[in-house]
Parts: C-alpha cells; structure tokens; sequence
C-alpha cells in the first residue's frame, strides 16, 4: 500500500457528505480499450451472463463473479490504485477483501432498467454486519449519459441507513415510500461518465438507473469490496473473507491474462438475494 494518501481531504468529505465520488480518467485510454474488448471477445461472459426482468419486462444482463483472479478484470481489481483509494473510504483498517464483480451489459433499445435499490438490500441477505466495511466501485467502459440509461443516485441517502427491500420484477427493489420522501428530502444525481471514469459510492446509497432506449451500449464493470473485519454470515463464497492480492497498476495493459472461464460465476439458483426470505412482501 502507498503511504501517500489516495484522496485529497475534500473528497474524502464528499464520499461521507453525498455517498459517492466520481474520479475522471481513473484508468488510461490503452487500459478501457483493453478492458471492453476483452469483455466483447470473451465468450465465458455471455456464456454465464443472467438475465434479470425489470417491472416492465425488459431484461438487465450482467455476468457475476467473485474470486478476482488473473485476467484484465481482475488485475484492474486488485489493481495498487484502486484499493489503496477503497482502503480510504472503507470504514476500518483490516484489510480489503473483495465480495465480488459484474460486468453490466446494457444493450442499444433492449437493455433494461434497474429500479431503485441499496446495494446492501441485496446483501443484507448475505448477513454482512456492517454496510460502512461495504462499497462499489463502477468503472465506465462505455460512456454512461441519460440518453443510455446512466446511474442516478439520490446524494446523502446512504445516511437513512438500510432502507426495506421487497422483489420489482426480478430485481430487488427498495421500498418505493422511503425512496419518494427520500426523493423529496435530498436530490438526484446523474452520474455521467466516460469511458475510464470511476464512480465510488457506498453500499447504502439509493440508486437507480433508467432502461437505455438509445442506440449506443452502455457497459460498465462494478467491483465490489469489504473488509476482512465484516462477517457476512450467510455468504457461501470465500473470496470476501480472503484479503486481495494487490498487483501493480501497469498489470491491465503489461501482464498476461487469463481467459475469464477460470472464473467462479454466479447462477440464478445459488442467488441468495434472488430467494424469499419472507420479509420482502
């Protein structure tokens, strides 16, 4: 880890004010290259891609996976800059671990909308302790606008805390009364990106993000970190207990990579978040 900070202090105010921070040009322009293209032309992604139903019927693609191993991915994963930066704004000091990674396929007319959500409505099911020791980071490979369906946050809701959650199609969707006083009480954010922007936001934040009814893709790549110190009592995985193996920076562009069918993915059955516990209703 560097000793120099990642953040200046003004942005490390702005994550814990708003929930989120955007970091322009997080990776270089050889590296988004790299890295949308080897989500193009690998085909263990659409391989083990899910579809999920939005309430109108429109399906969201992503490929879920989580041990970060030794492809493009999960270099940029394990990447020195972008966990010396989630070691900052993560709340403790035991060492990053990583929960998991998607890679989100947003398709020209066809790609669905996600409804609002916290990340922790979805693992709170894993019984994770502490949402604070629980983040994403998105990284643009397409660019991300309100024409594509971008992510919309509503900025300081990680502060109510976790909000309910019931299923909106086959989504996990926040409960719709907390999101419209939310909605009333704070605003709305779009954040646009492009290619190789980074987009931090906490596992609390109320986001949403519109179905892209443009003829441009919108693909993006979200990994997602805790710290050792949170136990998540109902996780199956191993890879969010297992601190991260850090690689230099230059590894996405300098170092072989793996095919990703190496890599564990998740299926629709062994979704925990996907299952009734009862409580959603």
């Amino acid at each position: 880890m560097q000793n120099q900070p990642a953040f200046t202090a003004q942005e490390l105010n702005a994550y814990q004010s708003d929930g989120y921070l955007i970091i322009r040009n997080f990776c270089l322009p050889e590296e988004t290259d790299r890295l949308y293209s080897t989500a193009l032309n690998d085909n263990a992604m659409s391989k083990n891609a899910l579809d999920l139903n939005d309430q109108s019927g429109k399906k969201t693609r992503l490929s879920l996976w989580f041990t970060p191993g030794n492809d493009v991915f999960g270099y940029l994963t394990r990447s020195e800059k972008m966990v010396n930066r989630v070691a900052e704004l993560l709340d403790g000091d035991a060492p990053v671990c990583h929960f998991h990674l998607k890679l989100m396929q947003k398709e020209p007319r066809v790609g669905g909308a996600w409804e609002w959500h916290q990340d922790y409505g979805y693992w709170y099911k894993n019984q994770f302790m502490f949402p604070d020791q629980l983040m994403s980071v998105m990284v643009a490979l397409t660019a991300a606008n309100k024409d594509n369906g971008c992510l919309q946050v509503i900025k300081g809701s990680h502060k109510l805390g976790r909000v309910n959650h019931g299923f909106a199609g086959e989504q996990v969707g926040a409960d719709m009364v907390m999101v419209n006083n939310a909605l009333q009480t704070m605003p709305i954010v779009y954040c646009e990106l492009q290619p190789g922007d980074a987009l931090f936001f906490h596992s609390n934040l109320l986001h949403r993000s519109e179905a892209n009814l443009s003829d441009a893709p919108r693909w993006s790549i979200i990994s997602c970190y805790s710290l050792r110190s949170n136990l998540a009592y109902a996780e199956t995985s191993t890879s969010w207990k297992t601190p991260i193996d850090v690689v230099p920076d230059g590894a996405v562009l300098n170092w072989q990579a793996e095919s990703l069918s190496n890599n564990d993915f998740l299926t629709k059955e062994n979704d925990p978040a996907l299952k009734e516990t009862g409580w959603e209703k």
